[in-house]
């Protein structure tokens, strides 16, 4: 059997994830600190897990409907209005398995083979290959450093072609930090109200925002919630990673081909997972601000840090990574991340595992203690004085 015909070109052609290579070395080295993982190191609010098991408790194990709970639509829709200004109805939401499966039944449901999809880069690493599996055209659009990683319209205008479909929205920004407020979305919402070009916005990180301003969507903003589907989900705000739950909003038409896919890929959410979520959104807004409060401070600890030892660090304003850049080691990301982790045990992940734009650069996750990242700073502050830094 011609195994080579048979599989897609589209699957042989995906790119290994450089995070998931660096963390499985990690964890086979003994003494090693890892800073490479996005996931809170928090334990689920106690009044989460105690609505999950009462689920249990109560027998509810069936199915819910392909869509998700009424209750969950409905109170996902009272979140958003309430935490982010935005207006949607339970027949505009579909509950998913984490924000990743939203994302991937989006590009799905909107992308036709040859259609092309902007990506800012670096970025999260799933949206190529999905893209890739639809047989649409991935479109990098590489972001700067000195523009602290942000997309302007002048740049999102010059890579828009008759064939471009979709535009992904990757802000808060994983693995920068990188956060567009309204005056940076202003702009960009006046280049595309008048184009059919759908956006994306993947807004996972929202609830992690840094210096005073709360998280701005692009769908709030004038003309572009017909445009937009919003992407997020419970992983990050409420420390859920392992309860597999997202969600994504939008207009009806597509919410219902979404649904479609879900229903034929999936059936539903997690029914105990669904059920806790209810409860993260009616109760845990305090647990939220309790630990993007703890976040703040090992972001500023660990920004402050990197600069004194000479490893340039734009200030990220939102989600829990840096974004240093290494380029004044003379090393390449893997080199850097290859010798840090086998010289001094600490893992980090290479930049241009997020993108070619993201060479010359580490991303670094603050989701980790005070304790965890301070003797992680000491290892890394010898590891560059050993390079003669």
């Amino acid at each position: 059997m011609d195994y080579a015909k048979i599989i897609s070109a589209a699957a042989r052609d995906m790119r290994p994830s450089g995070i998931r290579k660096f963390f499985d070395i990690a964890a086979e080295m003994k003494d090693c600190i890892s800073l490479g993982v996005g996931e809170p190191d928090f334990k689920t609010p106690w009044t989460v897990r105690d609505a999950g098991i009462r689920s249990l408790e109560k027998g509810r194990t069936w199915y819910t409907s392909n869509s998700g709970l009424a209750e969950l639509r409905e109170e996902t829709c009272n979140y958003l209005s309430r935490r982010m200004g935005l207006s949607y109805t339970p027949g505009e939401t579909v509950v998913t398995v984490g924000g990743s499966e939203a994302i991937d039944m989006c590009i799905r449901a909107l992308v036709n083979p040859g259609d092309e999809v902007i990506i800012p880069e670096p970025c999260f690493v799933c949206y190529y290959p999905i893209t890739t599996l639809t047989g649409g055209v991935p479109v990098p659009l590489p972001l700067k450093a000195e523009n602290g990683f942000k997309l302007t319209a002048q740049e999102l205008e010059a890579a828009i072609t008759p064939r471009t479909k979709l535009i992904i929205f990757p802000f808060p920004c994983n693995p920068t930090g990188a956060v567009m407020r309204r005056e940076d979305l202003e702009p960009i919402a006046a280049l595309l109200r008048d184009k059919d070009i759908i956006v994306l916005s993947d807004e996972i990180y929202a609830e992690l925002t840094y210096g005073g301003e709360r998280h701005v969507s692009i769908a709030s903003l004038p003309g572009m919630k017909e445009r937009t589907v919003v992407v997020n989900g419970f992983s990050k705000a409420y420390a859920m990673t392992g309860w597999r739950l997202g969600y994504a909003c939008g207009p009806e038409p597509i919410i219902k081909v979404m649904t479609k896919i879900h229903q034929s890929a999936i059936m539903c959410a997690p029914t105990t997972s669904q059920y806790a979520a209810v409860t993260a959104l009616r109760r845990c807004d305090a647990d939220i601000e309790a630990m993007r409060s703890e976040y703040d401070m090992r972001r500023r600890f660990l920004v402050s840090s990197l600069n004194r030892m000479g490893l340039d660090c734009f200030e990220p304003e939102g989600a829990f990574y840096a974004f240093p850049s290494i380029r004044k080691t003379g090393l390449s990301s893997e080199e850097f991340c290859e010798k840090l982790l086998f010289g001094k045990k600490v893992a980090v992940v290479p930049g241009n595992a997020f993108g070619d734009s993201g060479e010359g650069h580490v991303r670094i996750s603050y989701s980790y203690s005070i304790g965890h990242l301070s003797e992680a700073l000491h290892r890394i502050e010898l590891f560059l004085q050993e390079l003669g830094m």
